[in-house]
């Protein structure tokens, strides 16, 4: 009897495994198909792929390190960034040769039926800028015009050395010479004369490396060759623009053709994300495109 005993409890035992297994294996397929931390569910979220920004070379410091920052997270995305001025950005967006066209200027009436979506991601200040030998620290309003419309010519003329004003303009598609025409020609137009640079980079060592220059940059390019210029006795600041005391400063637009969607949608929301405007932003001496909110 006790060797049939031992026969049968080894049969049962065997049967308790074999089901103790099936069940452990059930359980482990359910947890690989459910636990959002497997390999297989970080590969379904997983951004890729390819997004081109054109445009602005006044917001191109920017994009470019919001572009180095987002690949290191998301090494399957690539991000290629050129400047060639806001119209170019938005006439590559609305063709869509980019997925993304930076602007300092809102989309004209010429792209109200291009489905164009608005991110405004900043605020950049910009600055009046001379060449370190000019003697001038301010200009009014209307000097400032005058300079860039051609009616003054020498520093003389505004209490400094005489010597020749040398004007460094941007081509018609830059959204800064827009900006300038608006804020301070108040539309008028500018003198042909001086010297024409396609890029804000270009206007910064242009003005820097010409004795009695004078440009307009945005702040990220200022450098230890260039003065900037107070306007109506304001220096820059970001106390200034919040005060209204300084209204040299354009708000930055990233448009897309409908609402953007995958790499380009992600790489947006990572712009316009505390984590970047909080801090990244005023590092690279923009400001946070909330900063005019009521």
């Amino acid at each position: 009897m006790f060797k049939r005993m031992t026969k049968k409890s080894a049969s049962l035992a065997l049967i308790a495994v074999l089901s103790m297994g099936v069940l452990a294996a059930c359980g482990s397929k359910q947890t690989e198909e459910t636990n959002p931390n497997t390999p297989a569910a970080e590969k379904q979220t997983e951004i890729s792929g390819t997004v081109t920004a054109s445009g602005s070379s006044a917001l191109l410091p920017l994009v470019k390190q919001a572009a180095q920052d987002f690949m290191e997270k998301n090494p399957k995305v690539t991000i290629n960034v050129t400047a060639g001025g806001s119209g170019t950005g938005l006439k590559n967006v609305a063709d869509g040769t980019s997925d993304i066209g930076n602007s300092d200027i809102e989309a004209g009436p010429e792209y109200k039926d291009k489905n164009l979506v608005d991110h405004v991601v900043a605020i950049a200040p910009f600055a009046l800028i001379v060449n370190k030998d000019v003697n001038i620290d301010n200009v009014t309003k209307k000097q400032a015009a005058d300079i860039f419309m051609g009616k003054i010519t020498n520093w003389k003329e505004l209490g400094g050395k005489d010597q020749k004003i040398v004007v460094v303009h941007r081509p018609d598609s830059s959204g800064s010479r827009a900006l300038v025409k608006k804020i301070v020609l108040d539309g008028q137009e500018f003198t042909k004369e001086g010297v024409t640079q396609e890029s804000s980079g270009a206007v910064a060592t242009t003005v820097g490396s010409t004795p009695g220059a004078i440009g307009y940059v945005d702040t990220p390019y200022l450098n230890d060759q260039l003065k900037a210029l107070k306007f109506e006795g304001v220096a820059f600041s970001k106390e200034a623009i919040k005060e209204g005391k300084y209204p040299l400063y354009g708000v930055e637009h990233m448009y897309t053709k409908g609402e953007p969607t995958g790499a380009v949608k992600a790489f947006l929301d990572y712009i316009t994300s505390p984590e970047f405007q909080s801090k990244k932003v005023e590092e690279l001496k923009f400001l946070p495109a909330d900063l005019l909110k009521k």
